[in-house]
């Protein structure tokens, strides 16, 4: 808590959290408990002060409540400078009471918010500012918390061909110092609904792939426009409900799980159907001259396997592909291993590991095999 001058903190605490109750938002709970625990403001009787609150929205950017004689807002700076400044507007942030007092811009106290503003935001921080019937009382700075190792999380996000974009409704100076801090690529500040769902249209119209993690019912229609929406399991219901999936440990960085799951599926079928190819066409070499031989004796020449008779090719390979289905039943329920590479160097390594090995496979069973059966006399 921030105040400016001629106000004290535990005003400006108090004003702060009967300007919260209604907020739901993660800003919004963080003052209520910080007012509780910093400065002992708990029980309140807001029956008897008919109180009306006004809930946080992308429109107004403040929350607030109205009572009888006393009005309190916090929100963003300019939303509140304006608010306090242009009285005929306040309609347009919901109050439900005339202003029981006089207006006079204090363009001293509008300067000193200013200034705070600016400092908490050149450090990383959200500030917020709180109002009481007209009057400046000073700023919260609101710290985002980012994770251990988020930057390196995005790094990886990097590797994958994955570009990052931050949504924020915080200023663009804040933004610019937690995206920095954070290491992603580029950010969008002062967001509202509207511009999130925007970008997501301009980047799908590119032809590119959009996933969307948020929490918000500000990020519902983003959600829902984006190819892969994930929603925090904190967030609200409409954002849960406009998500494709929603993520019950609420990390962002999730996303990076679910790209890597979705391309080892994408990479362990490809694989097993190259290799599935080259075996196949390795075991025409075995089967194909031993059925038809005897009509083309030319056909012989394919049988560069050397197989001992007709009858002893056709059950080699087929106790092969008996034995070969069977071997790769662990690789189909582990998955191939993922590597975060491109598309040309993945298709290089499946054509060098599972498309030779599938052809080298065959001719190296199907002769073993020949050589057992042969041997113990069962063709």
């Amino acid at each position: 808590m921030i105040p400016i001058s001629g106000v004290t903190e535990q005003e400006l605490a108090d004003a702060a959290q009967i300007a919260s109750l209604a907020d739901e938002t993660p800003e919004g709970r963080s003052i209520v408990v910080l007012a509780k625990e910093k400065y002992g403001i708990r029980e309140r009787d807001m029956a008897s002060l008919k109180a009306t609150f006004v809930p946080f929205t992308a429109q107004t950017r403040m929350s607030g409540v109205d009572m009888d004689i006393s009005s309190v807002r916090k929100g963003a700076v300019d939303a509140v400078l304006k608010y306090v400044a242009e009285p005929a507007s306040m309609a347009e942030y919901g109050s439900n009471v005339a202003r029981a007092f006089s207006v006079n811009v204090d363009t001293k106290a509008e300067q000193e918010i200013r200034d705070i503003a600016e400092r908490v935001a050149k450090a990383g921080g959200t500030p917020l500012a709180v109002a009481r019937d007209g009057r400046l009382l000073g700023v919260i700075h609101l710290k985002d918390i980012v994770k251990g190792g988020i930057r390196e999380r995005f790094a990886e996000l990097r590797r994958m061909g994955i570009r990052t974009v931050m949504i924020t409704g915080d200023n663009p100076m804040t933004a610019a110092a937690i995206a920095a801090e954070a290491g992603v690529d580029d950010f969008l500040a002062e967001a509202t609904p509207e511009d999130k769902l925007k970008l997501i249209r301009d980047e799908q119209a590119k032809g590119k792939l959009v996933a969307m993690c948020g929490d918000g019912t500000n990020d519902a229609p983003a959600l829902a426009q984006a190819d892969v929406g994930v929603a925090m399991n904190t967030g609200t219901v409409a954002a849960r409900e406009a998500g494709n999936m929603v993520d019950l440990d609420s990390d962002p960085t999730k996303l990076i799980e679910i790209v890597e799951i979705g391309k080892q599926l994408l990479m362990t079928r490809g694989s097993l159907t190259t290799f599935s190819i080259a075996n196949d066409v390795a075991k025409y070499f075995a089967i194909i001259p031993a059925l038809f031989v005897t009509v083309y004796p030319q056909l012989g020449a394919l049988n560069v396997m050397g197989l001992e008779t007709p009858q002893s090719a056709i059950l080699s390979a087929i106790v092969f592909n008996a034995l070969i289905i069977v071997a790769l039943i662990p690789l189909a329920l582990k998955g191939v291993k993922y590597r975060a590479i491109g598309a040309g160097p993945l298709l290089r390594r499946n054509l060098l590991v599972y498309g030779l090995g599938g052809l080298v496979a065959p001719f190296v069973g199907i002769k073993l095999i020949d050589v057992v059966i042969t041997t113990i006399g069962l063709a």
